[in-house]
């Protein structure tokens, strides 16, 4: 066994801009009806084509399981907004129930995901306890929230581990430790552009507001207009380029600090900021110019350069995983996680 395993992805954006047209045009014809196979079709795709030693992962969730639990989700949000309109109490207290069950709903979409995922012919699995779910997805933040979001990294760290720790391959057990100074390093970088973004906002917006207070002519109003206009694209930059910084960090941090069962198989995450942002620019500008048409084109390349920079570390032989196949066919949290954008996927 190589002392590196590496990922590698084996589609191509032909072929896969063949599946998305059709899973795009059946979601229009259907009134969205078919875009439950189509999240099937898709994962499908990317998994069966991203290899590691020799294996390749799977995704063994049904359209129809995926519908299934959308329709209940789309039914308890239809009562909501008849409530909304009828009798806002009733709204709320609905609302807080939702808000209430978070963490359960959380807890059953990455159930779903997981023994739905396979990697060979051995399933994953996750067993999460709900109330460390409330915990990290409720107790914390609030903690959070009263430190003026100061001590954010612990509650990413706290995800983090409640995510991995809860998973298994098979029988065998994922393990995430991680000390807090790493998540702080790149929480501070991140926020450093997110201030240079509010500073510079503030510096080139409000002398302008000043002094146009009380000029009502329209080349008052064309000039605010401008200064505001381009106040916010540098905000949005700085943010941006903040959060593709955290997120790029982020990986690699936690890949390092992974483990898989006794032996402590290990990973390795080298994504850099650099090609990050020059992805995430191009694969922007390239869709917007092109309507939307290069998108599976964009998605094909970021996965392709992720997968080149992610590697398992074998510590001794990887036969040693056996699993069994769990049922599990509940998919109202994965349904719930698609329409609240919580994700709890396995990362490839």
């Amino acid at each position: 066994m190589s002392s590196q395993e590496g990922f590698e992805f084996r589609g191509a954006a032909k072929e896969w801009f063949g599946i998305w047209i059709v899973n795009l045009l059946l979601s229009v014809l259907t009134l969205g009806i078919y875009s439950a196979w189509a999240k099937v079709r898709t994962k499908k795709y990317f998994y069966q084509n991203t290899w590691v030693a020799g294996r390749n992962f799977d995704y063994h969730a049904t359209g129809k399981q995926i519908l299934i639990g959308r329709l209940i989700v789309i039914a308890a949000l239809f009562v909501y907004a008849l409530a909304a309109a009828f009798s806002p109490p009733l709204a709320v207290v609905i609302i807080l129930a939702i808000f209430i069950c978070m963490p359960v709903l959380i807890v059953r979409s990455a159930k779903f995901n997981a023994r739905n995922s396979s990697w060979g012919n051995v399933r994953f699995n996750f067993d999460g306890e709900t109330g460390d779910a409330y915990r990290v997805y409720m107790g914390i933040p609030i903690l959070v929230a009263l430190s003026l979001y100061t001590t954010f990294p612990f509650l990413d760290q706290a995800i983090q581990r409640f995510a991995i720790n809860g998973h298994s391959l098979g029988k065998t057990r994922f393990h995430f430790d991680s000390p807090i100074g790493p998540f702080y390093k790149i929480f501070l970088l991140a926020a450093v552009f997110g201030v240079v973004g509010i500073v510079g906002y503030g510096f080139y917006v409000i002398p302008s507001i000043v002094d146009l207070q009380g000029n009502t002519g329209l080349d008052a109003q064309s000039k605010m207009i401008t200064t505001m206009t381009v106040g916010y694209v540098f905000l949005l930059v700085m943010v941006v380029l903040g959060g593709v910084i955290y997120t790029t960090l982020l990986r690699n941090i936690v890949y390092t600090a992974t483990t898989l069962g006794p032996n402590q198989h290990g990973f390795r995450s080298t994504i850099s900021v650099g090609p990050m942002l020059w992805l995430a620019l191009s694969n922007a500008l390239v869709v917007i110019c092109t309507l939307g048409l290069m998108l599976p084109w964009a998605q094909v390349r970021l996965h392709r350069y992720v997968a080149q920079n992610t590697a398992l570390l074998p510590n001794g032989t990887l036969e040693e995983f056996e699993g069994e196949i769990i049922s599990d066919t509940n998919a109202i949290g994965d349904a719930y996680s698609d329409i609240e954008g919580i994700d709890l996927d396995i990362a490839l």
